[in-house]
């Protein structure tokens, strides 16, 4: 499942969406005629058969997107891979250091699947960092969940520097809905966290300030998601 077959010719793309799914590829060529069929009276076991035309042939890129409900995205160390250990049972690797996480990882909250894209950088799309390799996987999401730390001395520009990757990617992945999480509230003052919440509430999002610390704001997303 996940699994997109692209016509490298005419574009056609075909999905595999299903469990025990069968698409039709390639249409077989005529079968020929086997020795049985061409006896005759005078050539009662003909030692030759006729051979079948052939196939159709295509050429096909195969790409595997990830199935999930929910993306986590946000520059390195916004706190992503803590936020998605905190909300499923996964134990991803966390460390204080850009590209901790290389490759995407998945979870689950309440029977919803999570996946934390890592890599995403100012110039990602033009293959800066991972680059973009993995923004594929949450292209079908219903919901982004943008993590933006409360550390940062720029919400707005973190905002900002990861909209116009996805736009660069995929018009349509950046129109998705989003939930913003201002995350590591506990790294800074009542007073700090309320003005960031108020500069980032001008983007016309839900805001949810979160730390793994916190267990109200955790079940607070929860609900939300």
């Amino acid at each position: 499942m996940g699994t997109f077959l692209t016509d490298i010719n005419t574009g056609e793309e075909l999905e595999l969406s299903e469990e025990n799914q069968v698409i039709f590829v390639c249409k077989g060529g005529k079968g020929g005629k086997g020795n049985a069929e061409l006896k005759s009276s005078k050539n009662t076991a003909p030692m030759y058969a006729q051979k079948g035309l052939q196939g159709q042939k295509r050429h096909f890129q195969i790409m595997v997107k990830l199935i999930a409900d929910f993306g986590l995205i946000g520059l390195p160390n916004a706190g992503k891979s803590s936020l998605l250990n905190e909300l499923t049972n996964t134990d991803v690797k966390v460390a204080s250091y850009p590209f901790t996480t290389l490759e995407p990882n998945l979870g689950a909250c309440n029977g919803k699947i999570i996946a934390d894209i890592p890599g995403l950088i100012e110039g990602a799309s033009t293959g800066k960092g991972l680059g973009i390799k993995f923004l594929r996987h949450i292209e079908k999401v219903s919901l982004l969940l943008h993590c933006i730390s409360a550390e940062s001395s720029s919400v707005t520009a973190d905002y900002k520097v990861i909209m116009k990757e996805l736009g660069d990617f995929s018009p349509e992945l950046a129109k998705k809905k989003q939930i913003i999480l201002l995350t590591k509230s506990d790294m800074v003052t009542a007073k700090e966290l309320e003005k960031k919440i108020k500069e980032l509430k001008k983007l016309k999002h839900k805001i949810i300030a979160v730390s793994i610390l916190e267990s109200d704001n955790i079940s607070q997303l929860k609900a939300a998601i």
